[in-house]
């Protein structure tokens, strides 16, 4: 970075990088920053920043994230900042903390203390992982706190969250399943499917009744299959819902992820972490909910059984990922990587472009695209001019 004249340090124009925006990429591009929002006026005495060879894109919405460095969303409240604070540090300006299944009271407990973060601009909402799913699909979820989605249920817990739950993922086949995606929807909550052994009819009936995501499409659910096609081809194939993947390179093959991203594409694609609390953190033993977990050169596995348990996963890995293996348009890995789940989240005109009025949230690549700096609502994650 090069250095630059002294200025009004609330307000900053980044120049003469390659500039993401929804209509396609600016090559000398430049944006304006004023307090906490990006503006279309270069006001007198502003702070130039010259990014010259770097691209400049939004900042990154992670709707399905579980923790990291070191601490996890289903602790007090020091943990879940240090696990926000770490996905900040990769990029991920917008971000929903997911739970894991634990019983009842535990979960009332966690929904108020993350609704009080989501409160205060910490999360952007929380997205409820269980208990609501199927014992023979729980991955890393124990099996014995396991509940059918009988909607009463589901509503204590949706109440617990005092407006701030964004997604639950339900097993839809279970007891209760599509009376409960009936009342998520009318409570504007996503229903998503996921950790499901559902039929492809089944599957279909719950987008009818209002699903609109496919919870880690593929993990978790059966195989596609050529005679009994099951809820990959229905989720895929319908243009209500769009489909998470995990782009680290152990969830999925990437002829999976071409198939669905070729399919779906980015407008119905949401690349997500699952991350847990290893991310950006490193190898170990650590606790997903009740269950112990051991992280081995980057995996996350069940220490009984072997499944796999979340991801270590960080979004600058899973963007760097997508445009430099899965050979992905760096314009189509942004709107996956931000705009798409930024309008799930009803989000759109706050986050997820870099657009006039909208939260300076934006993240700075070098032309390997490796990250150098982060912006969020105007102030520096990361100072490229430090890096």
């Amino acid at each position: 970075m090069q250095p630059q004249p002294a200025g009004d340090r609330s307000t900053k124009v980044l120049t003469g990088a390659r500039v993401v925006l929804p209509t396609g990429t600016v090559p000398d591009g430049s944006v304006t920053v004023v307090g906490t929002r990006i503006s279309a006026a270069i006001p007198t005495n502003a702070q130039f920043i010259d990014v010259k060879g770097h691209w400049l894109i939004p900042g990154f919405v992670d709707l399905h994230n579980h923790g990291g460095g070191g601490a996890s969303f289903s602790g007090p409240a020091d943990d879940v900042l240090k696990a926000v604070h770490t996905h900040r540090l990769h990029g991920t300006t917008t971000l929903v903390a997911s739970t894991v299944t634990d019983d009842r009271d535990a979960l009332v407990r966690q929904a108020g203390l993350l609704s009080e973060l989501a409160e205060q601009g910490d999360l952007a909402g929380i997205h409820f992982e269980g208990p609501f799913i199927s014992p023979c699909r729980k991955g890393a979820h124990s099996e014995r706190l396991l509940r059918d989605p009988h909607p009463a249920e589901v509503r204590k817990l949706v109440a617990a969250a005092r407006g701030q739950a964004k997604m639950v993922t339900l097993a839809t086949e279970l007891p209760g399943g599509i009376d409960s995606v009936r009342l998520l929807t009318d409570h504007g909550v996503i229903a998503a499917v996921g950790h499901t052994d559902a039929t492809y009819e089944q599957t279909v009936e719950a987008i009818e009744a209002g699903a609109t995501v496919a919870t880690h499409l593929f993990n978790a659910m059966p195989a596609l299959g050529h005679r009994s096609p099951g809820p990959i081809a229905a989720l895929l194939a319908d243009e209500r819902v769009t489909v998470e993947l995990i782009n680290d390179g152990v969830h999925l093959h990437p002829a999976a992820l071409e198939l669905a991203f070729r399919h779906a594409g980015p407008h119905r694609v949401a690349f997500i972490t699952d991350a847990m609390d290893a991310a950006g953190f490193g190898d170990g033993r650590y606790d997903l909910g009740p269950l112990a977990v051991d992280v081995v050169d980057g995996v996350a596995r069940l220490v009984e059984g072997g499944s796999i348990a979340g991801s270590t996963l960080t979004q600058d890995r899973a963007f760097k990922r997508a445009v430099t293996v899965d050979r992905i348009p760096v314009e189509d890995a942004v709107t996956a990587l931000s705009a798409t789940p930024a309008r799930l989240l009803g989000m759109a005109d706050t986050v997820g472009s870099l657009e006039p009025g909208k939260d300076a949230d934006l993240v700075v690549l070098d032309e390997n695209f490796d990250l150098k700096g982060v912006m969020r609502k105007g102030d520096w994650v990361v100072d490229p001019q430090l890096g």
